[in-house]
C-alpha cells in the first residue's frame, strides 16, 4: 500500500498563492502527471509532499500515515530533480550507495541493493565511472536508481527529463514508465511537457494559478476538457474555441454572420471544436467558410490555419495538402466534435445538441453545422 492524499492543501508566499485548497489522490502503483504553465504551482504541490515546503493549511498523508509536520527524511520518499544532483568526485556506485551509508545500513545488505538496481537500471557497466564519464540518460538513471535503492516505493519525479534531448528523452519516457509498473512505484511526476503527461500518466493532474483544474485519465482531458483552460492546454494545436452570440433568433459565431444549428440558449457561451476533426466539405455541405492564412506541413499531416471572420481556426488536416494561403475552405465537423463551455464560467456545459443536430449527426456524411 503506497499513497499520496492532499486535503485540502494551500501554501502562500507572500500575496502569490501556489496552492488555493487542492485535494489530491494518488493511488498505490498509479503515475500521477501534474502539468500546468509556469508559475501554476506544480512544483510547489511536490515540494509540499516531499516536506521542503509546508502547508499554511490541510493535510498531507502517505501511506495514510500524516506526515503533514513531518521532515522530507522521515516521509520515506524518493525523490528526483531536474538537476541529479551526483557527487562529481564519487563513482556511480558510491553515488547509488551514498544514502544507505547515511542509514548505515549493513554492508552486505548495501552490495545486494547495488546489484539489484545497477541490473535493473542497465548500470552494471558503468558503476566505476563517475558522473562526468557518463551521458546524460545514464546520469538520469543513476539519480533515479539513487531514489529506489532503498526500497522506497513512493517516488517523486520534478522535470526530470527536461536536460535530455529530444529522442532520449522519449526512450527514457517509455523506461520510466515501464520500471515504475513492474516495481509497483507510486509516483507523482511534475513536467511542463503536455506530451510527457500525456504519454506517462496514468492520471494527469492539469493545474491553473495554484488549483487544480481537472485531474482525469489522459484520453478524458483530451475528449472531455472540463475547463476553457483544459482545452486551450491539452492539444497540439489547442482546441478551436469560438463564442457564441444571439442574433435575429439564431445563434451564430461572435462578429461573422455565419450561424450554426444549435438553440438560441446557446449563445454566450464557447464552442469548442478539435482541429483533427475538422475537414473539408463541398459548397453545398453543411459547413464553415474560411480563408486560408499558413499551411504548415507536418509529414503525416498539414496544419491550416484559417481565418473565420476576427477568429482564427485551425485544422489538422491527414496528409499533404494542395491549398494555398489566400484560397477559401469550407469546413465541417461531425456531432461528436463539439464541445460547449459557460463564456463566463469558462466551465464546460453540460447541454444537449438539439434533436435536430443529432438527426443530422447520423445521416452518412452528415457534418455539424450549417450555413
Amino acid at each position: 500500500m503506497s499513497t499520496i492524499l492532499l486535503e485540502d492543501v494551500a501554501k502562500a508566499f507572500g500575496s502569490h498563492h501556489a496552492a488555493r485548497g487542492i485535494s489530491l489522490t494518488v493511488a498505490s502503483g498509479k503515475f500521477a502527471v501534474v502539468v500546468g504553465p509556469s508559475g501554476c504551482g506544480k512544483t510547489t504541490l511536490l515540494r509540499l509532499v516531499a516536506g521542503l515546503e509546508q502547508p499554511d493549511r490541510g493535510r498531507i498523508l502517505i501511506d495514510e500515515r500524516d506526515v503533514t509536520a513531518r521532515r522530507p527524511g522521515q516521509r520515506e520518499l524518493g525523490m528526483v530533480f531536474q538537476s541529479y544532483a551526483l557527487f562529481p568526485h564519487l563513482t556511480v556506485a558510491e553515488n547509488l550507495l551514498f544514502g544507505l551509508k547515511l542509514r548505515r545500513t549493513p554492508r552486505g545488505e548495501r552490495r545486494k541493493k547495488l546489484e539489484r538496481t545497477s541490473r535493473l537500471l542497465g548500470l552494471e557497466a558503468l558503476l566505476s565511472r563517475r558522473p562526468s564519464e557518463i551521458s546524460g540518460g545514464q546520469q538520469q538513471r543513476v539519480a533515479l536508481g539513487r531514489a529506489i535503492i532503498g526500497g522506497r516505493r513512493t517516488v517523486l519525479m520534478d522535470e526530470p527529463l527536461s536536460n535530455l534531448d529530444a529522442k532520449l528523452r522519449q526512450q527514457m519516457r517509455l523506461e520510466l514508465k515501464a520500471l515504475a509498473r513492474d516495481l509497483g512505484m507510486t509516483v507523482l511526476y511534475v513536467t511542463h511537457d503536455q506530451a510527457e503527461a500525456l504519454g506517462m500518466g496514468d492520471t494527469v493532474v492539469v493545474m491553473n494559478d495554484g488549483r487544480i483544474e481537472q485531474a482525469a485519465a489522459p484520453e478524458t482531458l483530451y475528449e472531455q476538457p472540463q475547463s476553457v483552460f483544459v482545452a486551450r492546454f491539452i492539444g497540439t494545436p489547442p482546441m478551436n474555441l469560438l463564442p457564441l452570440e444571439n442574433s435575429d433568433g439564431r445563434t451564430r459565431i461572435e462578429g461573422t454572420g455565419q450561424p450554426l444549428p444549435v438553440a438560441a440558449a446557446h449563445a454566450g457561451h464557447v464552442l469548442g471544436m478539435r482541429p483533427e476533426q475538422l475537414t473539408p466539405c463541398g459548397r453545398d455541405a453543411p459547413g464553415l467558410d474560411t480563408v486560408v492564412e499558413t499551411v504548415e506541413y507536418q509529414g503525416a499531416d498539414a496544419v491550416l490555419t484559417c481565418r473565420l471572420g476576427p477568429h482564427a481556426l485551425v485544422a489538422r488536416l491527414p496528409g499533404r495538402t494542395r491549398l494555398r494561403p489566400g484560397e477559401t475552405l469550407r469546413l465541417g465537423w461531425p456531432g461528436d466534435a463539439v464541445h460547449l463551455f459557460d463564456a463566463r464560467s469558462g466551465k464546460r456545459a453540460d447541454i444537449r445538441p438539439p434533436a435536430a443536430c443529432d438527426h443530422t449527426h447520423h445521416a452518412k456524411g452528415a457534418i455539424y453545422a450549417t450555413p
